[in-house]
């Protein structure tokens, strides 16, 4: 073999690498390979790789899994009330009806509310479930009247007079402009839930130098002269109303003129007598005795600056014909009262 001038051969080996290549050559010359090993490989070739793309489709499934399983599994675990539904966990079992208690996701005990009418109890006097207070079946205890109506108004029986009570009826000092404003408060009395499904009726009585012909009463829009009023959007047309809870239906007197003014006692006060004793007028103008309440010509009260006494009773009769509360706006004997229809209370 011819080897250049540092003894190496043209592939570039020296002496003891060729002969080891010269043997490794004679060690395999014989070996061959086995009948129909190529089609064996042409099999198992593309069936390992097939298996390598399944595994990895696996491992891709596993991750998504365990990605939208464990937040699901922390939501409930961490939620509570009727909102908290142990079947976002997957195999968690549903809150058990009854007593109120069921499995939680984590196998143990829940009293976070059963599903609706499970948990109703039964009251001492053998009142019947349907009139007992829905959110008792829920879960969800004693809430105030701004529970959302269209959800679960339609659970509770409308209020009657008997179960509305301490109704309470408070005016505020007038504003800048003469303005009055005031709030009629309705409470449920009774020990379960009602469906309040309008504010009732309102009506106004004139006294002292009051003139009835100057007063009316018009349910509050957008834009009117009352305009602290609620806007009319935050109204409801029926509101669930639970034991404790109250609604409010709110107003405001605007008045349009002053209340008539003389020159002091004695003088022009519209007709009235400077007397608050003297007798009513009887004769064939008045057309009968009248009182203080009356809408006609009275007997008024003259304050020491000279202006007639006057004022306007507003009252409210709530659904069903009860309770009727009023509120009274002094100094004013002719205006309008605007009124709202059914407000959560505060």
């Amino acid at each position: 073999m011819n080897h250049g001038p540092d003894g190496q051969s043209p592939e570039g080996l020296g002496s003891d690498e060729l002969n080891l290549r010269r043997m490794l050559h004679q060690a395999v010359q014989e070996v061959a390979p086995r009948d129909g090993a190529l089609d064996h490989l042409r099999r198992a070739v593309p069936a390992r790789r097939a298996r390598k793309r399944q595994a990895m489709v696996g491992m891709a499934a596993a991750a998504l899994f365990l990605g939208t399983a464990v937040p699901a599994l922390v939501h409930v675990s961490t939620s509570t009330g009727t909102d908290a539904d142990p079947s976002m966990a997957g195999h968690a079992s549903q809150a058990q009806g009854g007593s109120g208690q069921g499995k939680g996701p984590d196998g143990g005990e829940s009293t976070v509310g059963g599903s609706s009418g499970t948990n109703q109890d039964q009251g001492t006097d053998g009142e019947k479930d349907e009139d007992k207070d829905p959110g008792a079946a829920t879960g969800t205890g004693t809430s105030s009247g701004s529970e959302t109506p269209a959800t679960t108004a339609a659970n509770a029986p409308a209020c009657t007079s008997v179960q509305l009570g301490s109704a309470t009826g408070t005016t505020e000092v007038p504003d800048s402009a003469g303005a009055v404003y005031g709030t009629f408060r309705i409470v449920n009395v009774s020990t379960g839930a009602c469906t309040v499904t309008g504010p009732g009726t309102l009506s106004t009585t004139p006294q002292g130098a009051a003139d009835a012909t100057k007063i009316s009463a018009v349910r509050h829009v957008s834009g009117d002269a009352a305009a602290a009023l609620p806007d009319p959007s935050v109204e409801v047309s029926s509101l669930l109303l639970q034991s404790g809870s109250a609604y409010e239906v709110k107003f405001a007197w605007v008045p349009s003129e002053t209340c008539p003014t003389g020159n002091g006692p004695g003088g022009e006060t519209g007709g009235a007598s400077p007397d608050p004793t003297a007798t009513p007028d009887t004769g064939t103008n008045g057309g009968g005795t009248t009182t203080g309440t009356d809408s006609g010509v009275t007997s008024q009260l003259v304050t020491e600056d000279g202006t007639a006494d006057g004022s306007v009773t507003v009252t409210n009769t709530a659904q069903d014909g009860g309770p009727v509360v009023s509120a009274t706006v002094s100094n004013a004997c002719a205006g309008t009262v605007y009124w709202t229809g059914v407000l959560t209370g505060s």
